[in-house]
């Protein structure tokens, strides 16, 4: 079983081994509502069979000796038959619409708990754009091949079986035409599904372009028209669509040049000459060449149909093969569903740590030039640290050192690449990610709030119902209370996407009261209190120290006067910790630490002279 960093207990299982398979692993999961499918259009296709036979045996019973009585006979039959098919027609309908409905629905379930389970290294590399349009089109293209596509396959092929067995019932030398017919058409649709399929899978890749490409300047839209450059991402987008729109072209001249309509009329024309020479022959009635040309009338449907069934089927086919490279790609974290459980004291430890990013593979920057390989860039070289339950460790450094990395490490948002990190002496891969995960609380400095409500928002990361009153209090501890009852649905207003309508002041705090309200054994602190003024900063002070109390917390800060009251301060540089150990210790023995802190200090007292 691959890897993954989420998992739905008692998940089916599906094959991966090839889209055809994984699709079909679908269908027999339920096996009943395909078979049920197949048998009715059988049966519609016999209704249609019989239909045909019996109108030819109206025509025979109103020019032979049957007279009256046999003609009302036949047509009553004709109506029941109609009548039958029109019921069967109406079962068949709903069962592929069902099965269709239902296989989109584990798609997308399927595809989503694979997304929730893939590590942010992965993510990292995604295009959001092109992931949402696997999530919504290629999965929808999923259900239109299955229905109209896969199932108006199925019955035209039903369709040309049974009425070719009823042709030969009526007279065996009726098949020679239809035959003739069939192997014309088996190789026109070869070669019409070879010329479709790739321009089908160019299709689907372009689509997914385009989102990404929309996606990335719609969420950058303050970017975009804080440079001034609407016209050329409108330019982007139209090249974009462009190249969309001229593969639909292309695919409509593979349909334009369908040859199996034009077999067809020529089946009709000589399959009719050949019906009336028998009949001049002697060895057919005129009601049984009308029955022959009523089932070569039934075989018009699945030929006209095929034009758009297949290209659906094709579109399906590259979707599921989009859907299926995103589910079986690798991820390197696992849940680790049996590791080690427990109430986390706070220990961390860091031996010989080295990390380094993995870059994707890219291709060839211009033709001719050799693909970019994956390459992984190195952020962090022989850490060693220790933190004892309950402290606070300040982690500085200059931009791009590998702070927020350090910090990473400790949850197992990544793995190290050599040596361990280890909590309470065990080492995090061997935790069970969930466990660890739950007693970790990380606040960023880039806030991410989801677009709900505020206790919603506060209450994210307790599992199940939090109570009113401890989101309250939780907002209090953070110093948001205040602001939140300003708002015009107070705890239930609703933020926009991201958190947009809030400050960035007020995302941070809603985002500590989340921190407060999930009661971490472990806290990170990612300059958490950037965007945070100075006045609200000291009173959101006070109420950290007392959540700290008892609590391992890492802080990554550029305030002076939260680096002052750490317990250990770790100096990274390049990737290297450089030195370790108080602020007066550095102060005395890191001329590095001192460069650091005097460069944090003047814009403090700036500021501060600024307020005064």
């Amino acid at each position: 079983m691959a890897a993954s960093e989420f998992r739905v207990v008692d998940a089916h299982q599906y094959d991966y081994r090839s889209p055809g398979r994984w699709i079909v692993s679908h269908l027999v999961r339920r096996p009943l509502l395909p078979l049920v499918f197949v048998i009715s259009a059988i049966g519609m296709a016999l209704l249609q069979s019989r239909g045909a036979v019996l109108t030819g045996e109206a025509f025979d019973a109103i020019v032979g000796d049957g007279g009256v009585p046999a003609f009302i006979t036949v047509v009553l039959l004709i109506l029941a038959v109609r009548l039958s098919f029109g019921l069967v027609d109406l079962l068949n309908s709903f069962l592929a619409q069902w099965l269709a409905q239902l296989i989109e629905r584990d798609a997308r379930e399927e595809l989503y708990v694979s997304l929730l389970g893939k590590s942010l290294t992965f993510h990292n590399q995604q295009r959001v754009g092109d992931i949402m349009a696997r999530a919504t089109n290629d999965v929808q293209q999923l259900n239109a091949m299955l229905t109209p596509g896969a199932s108006l396959i199925i019955e035209s092929l039903i369709s040309i079986v049974v009425p070719l067995i009823v042709i030969g019932s009526l007279n065996p030398q009726l098949l020679l035409m239809p035959l003739l017919f069939l192997v014309s058409f088996v190789v026109a649709l070869r070669h019409y599904s070879a010329q479709l399929q790739p321009v089908a899978g160019a299709l689907r890749g372009q689509f997914g372009t385009m989102n990404a490409r929309l996606a990335e300047a719609i969420s950058g839209i303050e970017v975009v028209k804080g440079y001034a450059q609407e016209a050329q991402e409108q330019a982007r987008f139209e090249a974009n669509a462009q190249r969309y729109r001229d593969l639909f072209v292309r695919e409509g001249g593979v349909q334009a040049r369908y040859l199996p309509l034009l077999l067809y009329g020529v089946l009709v024309g000589l399959g009719f000459a050949h019906a009336a020479w028998l009949l001049i022959e002697g060895q057919l009635t005129v009601g049984e060449v009308i029955a022959y040309m009523g089932l070569l009338e039934i075989l018009r449907f699945p030929t006209f149909i095929s034009t758009f069934t297949f290209a659906l089927v094709a579109l399906g086919f590259a979707g599921a093969r989009r859907i299926l490279q995103t589910i079986t790609t690798e991820t390197e974290l696992d849940e680790n569903v049996g590791g080690h459980r427990a109430t986390i004291a706070g220990a961390i430890h860091f031996a010989a740590v080295d990390f380094g990013y993995e870059t994707a593979a890219q291709p060839p920057p211009w033709p001719g030039a050799p693909a970019i390989p994956a390459r992984v860039v190195p952020v962090l070289r022989g850490v060693s640290f220790t933190a004892a339950p309950g402290e606070t460790i300040a982690v500085v450094g200059q931009t791009g050192a590998g702070k927020t990395t350090l910090t990473r490490l400790i949850n197992r948002t990544y793995d190290a690449r050599a040596g361990t990190v280890s909590i309470d002496g065990i080492d995090v891969r061997t935790w069970n990610l969930d466990s660890l995960r739950s007693q970790i609380s990380t606040i960023e400095q880039d806030i991410f709030l989801f677009s709900r409500s505020i206790a919603e928002n506060i209450a994210f990361g307790v599992s199940g119902t939090a109570d009113r009153a401890a989101i309250e209090a939780a907002a209090r501890q953070a110093q948001a209370h205040e602001f939140i009852m300003a708002l015009p649905e107070g705890y239930d207003t609703v933020v926009g996407e991201r958190g947009v309508t809030l400050s960035g002041g007020q995302r941070q705090r809603i985002a500590i009261a989340r921190a407060f309200l999930s009661d971490p054994r472990i806290l990170i602190l990612d300059d958490s209190t950037s965007a945070i003024d100075s006045a609200t900063e000291d009173e959101i002070q006070q109420a950290m120290r007392q959540i700290m109390r008892g609590r391992t917390t890492v802080l990554i800060t550029h305030r002076v006067s939260q680096i002052r009251w750490a317990d250990r301060i770790l100096v990274l540089k390049n990737g290297e910790l450089i030195a370790q150990g108080t602020h007066d210790e550095l102060i005395e023995q890191s001329a590095a630490y001192r460069r650091i802190f005097v460069r944090l200090e003047e814009p403090e007292q700036g500021a501060s002279t600024w307020a005064s």
